[in-house]
């Protein structure tokens, strides 16, 4: 049995099936993994629905993504409630005009609720060109905020944290950009280095990627390794930049499997 945990995948998700082959996941393996499964990548719908019947030895945590996408589709029944649309949750049509009444609602000038609303598109592309219903979104939301924030536990001696960009405890991270403990596990990034990590343990994570221009993280694709000898804490960001492999050669989708911290790449 081994442990793997993978990187973001944003809608990649024939590089993610693919590495599930690679490293050949079975039954008797446990996968973890760090979150920002949505926006960016084409394949958004895939991956929602194969996390709808994901199984029992998978683990998935929330990332910064997944939780925004989930506040989409709350502002989304807001709009349907206060303007009493009476959506079917199971039609397009109506999904469709949901939409737009919301849309209209923004050019109208209620700028403060909707600002940001899809910044990425994806919401408009699931319920336009691919047909889905806000029976649908509302599962799904539902689905992502049932994430827990990070999964700690023991493995060969060694505590092991997954969240999706930092995790330590409340009175480091309280002096940090991110002081609060959600916006740090979903936001975090050079503090995640600075104000995080726990003793003696491993810390692994995604949300940077590794091929941005970061004196942090920058490690050109590769997964990024750093041990904190004060507290011996050993960090990795495993967020390789796949969703961004046609503007970066070196973007790649990775997996760390922890027994042995060997790191599989596609």
């Amino acid at each position: 049995m081994s442990t793997y945990v993978v990187g973001d995948i944003h809608g990649c998700f024939d590089e993610f099936t693919a590495m599930l082959d690679k490293i050949r996941f079975s039954n008797e393996d446990k996968l973890y993994l760090v979150g920002d499964y949505v926006d960016r990548g084409p394949k958004t719908l895939e991956m929602l629905r194969w996390l709808e019947k994901s199984p029992s030895n998978v683990f998935p945590v929330k990332g910064n993504h997944d939780v925004e996408f989930a506040a989409y589709v709350r502002l989304l029944r807001r709009v349907d409630a206060s303007e009493n649309l009476l959506t079917d949750p199971d039609s397009n049509a109506d999904t469709c005009a949901l939409l737009e009444s919301l849309k209209y609602l923004f050019k109208r000038g209620c700028q403060d609720a909707f600002a940001y609303f899809d910044y990425y598109g994806t919401i408009t592309d699931l319920i336009v060109n691919k047909g889905v219903t806000f029976g649908e979104l509302l599962k799904w939301k539902k689905m992502l905020e049932s994430y827990p924030l990070f999964y700690r536990f023991n493995l060969n001696g060694k505590d092991c944290v997954i969240v999706h960009a930092g995790f330590g405890d409340e009175d480091s991270i309280a002096e940090s950009k991110h002081p609060e403990v959600e916006q740090f596990c979903l936001y975090a990034r050079e503090d995640a280095l600075k104000y995080g990590g726990i003793w003696n343990g491993m810390i692994i994570s995604g949300h940077t990627p590794t091929i941005v221009d970061d004196p942090h993280f920058a490690e050109q694709g590769k997964v990024f390794r750093f041990h904190d000898p004060e507290k011996d804490c050993i960090f990795y960001d495993i967020d390789c930049g796949s969703v961004f492999r046609t503007k970066h050669p070196a973007a790649k989708l990775a997996c760390l499997r922890l027994e042995d911290e060997e790191v599989f790449y596609l």
